[in-house]
């Protein structure tokens, strides 16, 4: 069975709390705090792996849950770290917050392995709240809570081209030809239930992926039918085949049905319609009317468009070679950059700490500029600044939050030093 969407719930590991404890020894009646600080909690990640390539798996199993950090310990024993929970998924899989239907990350291209949500960081123990006043604090810091997502996986394949076309023009016939895809064939409307992936072989080049999606009726940029669940197989195609069937066999009109299918991919997804297009005027072999004019209407036609006309029967392989190698240089022409779609949805944003206090003070003695507080604290513990789209968000954190302001309040200066919980960077505009 193929499978090219799921639903599935996603868990970060909790912090461990911090520990309060004194040193309790013999000749040591009065020792100071000895709370251990709590482990991180495990983070959520997804990495591709080349061996998959369906959404079977997550049909059953639908929760997945990284591990919390362990408490910390007397004895200044930290807590032991949460193990985090890797995720494999196929390449080509988007992932999007399930409510909103946004992307978070695409697994494509060179996207091979994400962070997807970090695990709570773990409170410190109370030995880091003694001070030369409060030399037995009785507290500690808990552990940052988990985070958690309902995610929506969706599938669409990386093919080099997408086959379109009516139910019955060939299009299964023609993969089959050209590719060592098996398509099951059969002679009703929507006979292709799962799209078809096949490599195409050319001699003196490399090949190239081709994707049958099944046959398109109008209304499918509408869901109907099964619409939606094959246009999105083909948003990452670079050219488009049309499969027309030029004989006519069931009254069809070529010409109309070209038309109606870039309709629905207009429909679907605008950028879909401007992609480089070929038409495969098949079924040449089924023309019994020597005065036709089918092939030369189709010409006049889209060749002015710049949509140029290949006849060719799937059957017997007439006219074959001479698209494929023309769809070759198309490829050429366009590059080998994969699509992927960008990050609409950011987890960092959604973990409910607008409201958490902060502070942005002036330190004299370190000549430093010092952000804290609870929201920064929270912020800094889901934010992976490793990563560009992280730094990003970090950045935009601080302006939205008016933090930005504040510290040129304060007179700060381009090259002057902002510490933030162990964290140092220098300021520039």
């Amino acid at each position: 069975m193929f499978a090219d969407r799921a639903k599935i719930y996603v868990r970060s590991g909790k912090g461990g709390d911090g520990h309060v404890s004194f040193r309790r020894e013999k000749y040591v009646p009065n020792g100071g705090p000895d709370g251990g600080d709590g482990g991180h909690g495990g983070d959520v990640i997804f990495v591709v792996d080349e061996g998959l390539n369906t959404l079977i798996d997550f049909r059953h199993i639908r929760k997945y849950k990284a591990e919390d950090g362990e408490e910390g310990g007397k004895k200044n024993c930290r807590g032991k770290n949460g193990n985090d929970i890797i995720i494999k998924v196929p390449a080509g899989t988007v992932i999007k917050e399930a409510e909103s239907g946004k992307v978070i990350t695409d697994m494509s291209g060179e996207n091979t392995r994400v962070v997807l949500l970090k695990g709570g960081r773990g409170g410190n123990g109370n030995q880091h709240y003694a001070t030369s006043t409060m030399q037995a604090p009785k507290y500690a810091q808990p552990g940052q809570p988990a985070q958690e997502l309902e995610l929506l996986l969706e599938l669409k394949m990386i093919a080099d081209v997408g086959l379109v076309g009516f139910p019955n023009v060939g299009k299964s016939t023609f993969l089959s030809r050209v590719t060592n895809a098996r398509p099951k064939i059969a002679n009703y409307h929507f006979t292709t239930l799962n799209p078809n992936l096949g490599v195409v072989d050319l001699e003196g080049t490399s090949g190239f992926v081709i994707a049958d999606i099944p046959g398109l009726i109008e209304g499918a940029s509408e869901g109907v039918g099964l619409g939606h669940e094959f246009l999105r197989h083909i948003e990452r195609t670079k050219v488009i085949i049309h499969i027309v069937d030029a004989a006519g066999t069931e009254g069809r009109d070529p010409q109309a049905d070209i038309y109606a299918i870039n309709k629905e991919l207009e429909a679907y997804n605008p950028e879909l319609a401007k992609r480089p297009q070929v038409i495969a005027a098949n079924k040449i072999d089924a023309i019994y009317d020597p005065e036709s004019t089918v092939l030369d209407d189709l010409r006049a036609e889209f060749e002015p468009q710049g949509i140029k006309v290949f006849p060719i029967s799937a059957v017997s392989g007439q006219g074959v070679k001479e698209l494929l190698y023309h769809v070759n240089d198309m490829l050429q022409e366009i590059g080998e950059e994969t699509t992927v779609f960008a990050q609409e949805y950011f987890p960092e944003m959604n973990m409910g700490y607008s409201d958490e206090p902060y502070t942005v003070v002036y330190d004299e003695e370190e000549d430093e500029y010092v952000v804290e507080g609870p929201r920064i604290e929270k912020m800094l513990g889901y934010t992976n600044l490793e990563s560009e789209k992280g730094f990003t968000f970090f950045q935009n954190f601080l302006k939205e939050n008016g933090i930005l302001d504040e510290l040129e309040a304060l007179g700060i200066q381009e090259g002057d030093t902002v510490r933030m919980y162990g964290l140092s960077f220098d300021y520039y505009k």
